[in-house]
């Protein structure tokens, strides 16, 4: 069992940046990575829940919530990584939800022996090509909405996309965690824009290299959501070596805000 030796609350400077990093509890290391539509603070219910019988990690991805964006070459999952080693935390079980899916899935093909278990929730992929018009709709008036400074526009654009999914009214949907997600949103487009940035993308992309993962792996997704993410739920069900696959009813791409509860067993059967 992994034994942690720091408790933190605050910036640390990791990779030439400030990540935000938020520590509770004791026991085995469980680390939250959050969706691109949202930050740290999508977790809360699950950070006051698993707090109580782990050592919760969650941060802000750079660029999001409290954490900087800075010029220059970076990689997400090598700022997990020099997080979890800040922390001295030598294995962790993994969560990542969305994008924080695809960070997850990288972290583990690039680091795997500091992987116990991954939780994949609603995952996105390296390399998976969006073609439906739907999405293709979708991410061109994002765009549109974006280079006209209309950040409430592109907001809401993305609430009906991803908190309210393609199947649902915005009235049949909780107004609770719509506001926390328009809000945590909106500070994801208030980000100051920063010169000369470049993501290194993993290379092999992930979606060749779905079979070297060796991991207990568990995916999660809503039956709510778009159809390409449950397709990719599919894609690393029927690749991974030692996968479970869970889909949660009535909710879409955001299943541990719509019903927490439910993904708290969920999360908590698959790590106990």
């Amino acid at each position: 069992m992994t034994i942690p030796k720091k408790e933190f609350d605050g910036l640390v400077s990791i990779n030439g940046t400030k990540l935000y990093v938020e520590t509770a509890g004791k026991g085995e290391a469980l680390l939250f990575i959050h969706a691109g539509i949202g930050d740290s603070r999508m977790w809360n219910k699950q950070y006051d829940e698993f707090s109580k019988t782990h050592y919760v990690i969650r941060c802000d991805l750079r660029g999001f919530g409290q954490s900087k964006m800075s010029s220059g070459v970076f990689a997400h999952h090598k700022d997990i990584a020099a997080i979890l080693e800040y922390l001295e935390v030598e294995k962790a079980i993994v969560l990542g939800a969305s994008f924080g899916g695809h960070v997850a899935i990288d972290f583990a093909l690039t680091q795997p022996e500091l992987v116990k278990k991954l939780i994949l929730v609603s995952p996105a992929l390296g390399r998976y090509e969006f073609e439906s018009p739907e999405m293709l709709q979708f991410f061109n008036k994002e765009e549109e909405k974006i280079k006209q400074g209309d950040w409430e526009a592109a907001t809401e654009l993305n609430l009906k996309m991803w908190v309210d999914g393609p199947q649902r009214s915005a009235e049949e949907v909780s107004q609770n965690v719509r506001e926390q997600v328009r809000e945590m949103q909106m500070n994801i487009f208030s980000q100051p824009e920063v010169d000369v940035v470049e993501e290194i993308e993993l290379a092999p992309p992930a979606i060749t290299r779905l079979g070297e993962i060796d991991i207990p792996t568990m995916v999660i997704s809503g039956n709510l959501d778009v159809i390409e993410f449950q397709e990719i739920s599919n894609l690393l069900a029927d690749n991974i070596k030692n996968v479970k696959q869970i889909v949660m009813s009535g909710v879409a791409h955001l299943p541990s805000m719509e019903k927490p509860d439910e993904f708290n067993r969920i999360v908590r059967d698959f790590v106990k």
